[in-house]
């Protein structure tokens, strides 16, 4: 969830003072009136956040601006601190499957068990899950950020281990499929 997009709900004059700076910006800015925002269509891998004047029950990850006047500076900070709590917050409770993921302490959940993951196994389940069918260069390329020296059993092996410790835990056997396309998870 790298892309950012702040929502300016009716506030013409700071979304025309944003706008200005966009370009120093490291969020995309989108301006709301009224009805706007009920047409607005939220990808899941995006992190939102909305400005307001006022509270709205309607909308969520909302900013209300209430110490009038501020710095640049100042709203700048607030708006990146709101967007790093949204992120914290989204990654705590990814449903990969049957199972719930909270990449801040990486573990994976179901029921009332808990397993504990590495980094790595992390980055294979997210990856593997964002895709439908990935292959061992896929793998080589996005999570071990390819290497000439990594030789193709290195991510077979990362997977067979992942596998084998979601069959111990969970005992489930079917957790990373493997098919003539390559890898998913059901």
């Amino acid at each position: 969830m790298n892309l950012k997009i702040l929502i300016i709900h009716e506030y013409k004059i700071l979304f025309e003072i944003l706008n200005e700076i966009k370009e120093i910006l490291n969020f995309k800015i989108i301006k709301s009136e009224k009805n706007d925002y009920k047409n607005i269509k939220f990808d899941s891998k995006v992190n939102y956040l909305t400005i307001s004047k006022k509270k709205n029950k309607n909308i969520k990850n909302d900013m209300i601006l209430e110490s009038i006047p501020i710095s640049l500076e100042k709203l700048l900070e607030t708006i990146n601190i709101n967007f790093l709590k949204n992120k914290f917050i989204n990654q705590s409770n990814i449903s990969i499957g049957k199972y719930n993921l909270d990449l801040n302490s990486r573990k994976i959940t179901f029921k009332d068990k808990c397993l504990n993951l590495t980094e790595r196994e992390t980055s294979l389940i997210i990856f593997i899950n964002d895709k439908i069918n990935v292959t061992v260069k896929d793998l080589q390329k996005n999570v071990w950020d390819y290497s000439l020296n990594l030789e193709t059993h290195t991510v077979e092996t990362h997977i067979y281990r992942l596998r084998k410790k979601m069959r111990e835990f969970f005992g489930d056997d079917s957790f990373i499929l493997n098919t003539k396309n390559g890898y998913s998870i059901d």
